[in-house]
């Protein structure tokens, strides 16, 4: 067994500052020399305003712990990395608990597959199937709204930030004039770091302060669904939210925690991450014109644009998880109650994995990227998020001819669920 590897401290303070999840090329350079060293490497001694952790950046090392839900547990400490202020904060708002919102995402067998469960077969193809039509139907009011507003365009205001968002709120009964309040509630619990998403300016902003922000938005999706719950209960429907609204667990109904947390859960998750995918996408595409005919011209390759999206660009950027007991990782002593950070931006660029990983290749096979997760928690919405990518690609392929990129593309100052804010193209219909 090696000597623990233990960062340095601009090492460890690189893969913590949000700041660094928008210098994409740096922060796959930091991760490539972290990994060389050691797949598995203590994160320690940097600040006095973080607990230590495990950074674990090697793929198989990430797939390993995604997949051993008895070894590493999401519930007992905070699942998304947070500061030492955060955390407490979020102790003090809950009472006890380290997580902020209570979600499939925070909890451990055997009540997670039992809420799981309730869901589960609404997400699946077969039932997708039922959708399918309204999600076509979108998709072309999409492009046709983009291609009104050309033939210069921001692509994620346009496109990849509505489209999913719709589809999402769809499926939740939300009406869409309350689509931008679901937005915005979205962006700062997932982009709190971020000035020009959470909307209100963090810099000199305390951690603590930060988490408040959060609490806001966290507290305001509850206030909201709370009415959704209500309505649902009094007129259920065939939706996700009537199966949340009237869901028993153990014969008795969601307390109230649970099933906003539930609602919470897939009324962010599901589209704030496929909107960062289909923008990275489009990104890779108008700047590599060849490949953009390629996939053009032959349908076939639509599944692996998908793909390779969603690995090229992981959304959600990481998960923490504790040990259940002491173990072994990747040639390092676990102790028990050890904190690790899986990164799954790190395992998707691993090249002992992946061939010349940052490289978008939309025939790259085979692509077991790490994006979904794996094992218990695997990402409920992965099916949904396939299509409607799939459904969209099909869409703009058929509806414009060229396309490039004519001016900086930014990327959100996220440690959780990143991608780009900004995607600035010109578009030839076809």
């Amino acid at each position: 067994m090696a000597a623990a590897h233990t960062l340095s401290e601009d090492e460890g303070r690189a893969v913590i500052d949000p700041k660094s999840y928008a210098d994409w090329d740096n922060l796959l350079d930091q991760f490539d020399a972290i990994r060389a060293k050691s797949p598995v490497a203590r994160v320690e001694g940097v600040d006095d305003v973080h607990r230590p952790f495990w950074l674990v950046t090697g793929y198989d090392e990430v797939m390993q712990v995604s997949k051993d839900n008895a070894t590493f547990l999401n519930n007992p400490q905070t699942v998304v990395f947070s500061l030492n202020d955060g955390i407490a904060f979020a102790k003090k708002m809950t009472g006890g608990s380290e997580h902020m919102v209570a979600s499939l995402v925070t909890f451990d067998a055997p009540i997670h597959m039992k809420y799981r469960k309730l869901t589960q077969e609404w997400f699946m193809p077969k039932n997708l199937k039922t959708i399918e039509a309204e999600i076509r139907d979108l998709a072309a009011r999409t492009v046709d709204r983009m291609l009104e507003a050309g033939p210069e365009v921001d692509f994620v205001k346009q496109v990849s930030g509505p489209y999913p968002l719709h589809v999402v709120m769809q499926i939740l009964g939300v009406p869409e004039e309350d689509e931008p309040r679901m937005l915005m509630l979205t962006q700062q619990m997932f982009g709190g770091q971020d000035d020009d998403l959470n909307q209100s300016p963090t810099a000199g902003m305390t951690p603590d302060q930060i988490a408040q922000l959060v609490a806001g938005a966290v507290l305001n999706f509850e206030q909201y669904f709370a009415g959704i719950t209500a309505e649902k209960r009094a007129n259920p429907t065939n939706d996700v939210a009537s199966a949340i609204a009237n869901a028993l667990v153990d014969g008795e109904p969601l307390n109230d925690r649970d099933m906003m947390g539930y609602f919470i859960i897939v009324a962010s998750a599901g589209h704030d991450t496929t909107s960062a995918s289909t923008a990275g996408a489009m990104q890779a595409l108008a700047n590599d014109p060849e490949q953009f005919a390629r996939v053009k011209a032959d349908p076939s390759l639509l599944p692996g644009i998908v793909e390779e999206a969603i690995r090229w660009t992981t959304p959600v950027q990481h998960f923490m998880r504790t040990a259940a007991e002491d173990t072994e990782l990747g040639g390092q002593k676990i102790a028990k109650g050890d904190w690790l950070m899986i990164n799954y931006v790190a395992a998707n660029h691993d090249p002992g994995q992946f061939d010349d990983p940052r490289r978008f290749d939309a025939a790259r096979s085979p692509n077991r990227h790490a994006a979904f997760g794996a094992g218990a928690h695997q990402c409920l919405g992965l099916h949904l998020a396939r299509l409607e990518m799939r459904i969209l690609f099909e869409t703009l392929l058929d509806r414009i001819d060229t396309v490039e990129q004519v001016g900086e593309a930014k990327r959100s100052t996220s440690t959780f669920v990143g991608g780009l804010k900004t995607l600035p193209l010109k578009i030839t219909p076809a």
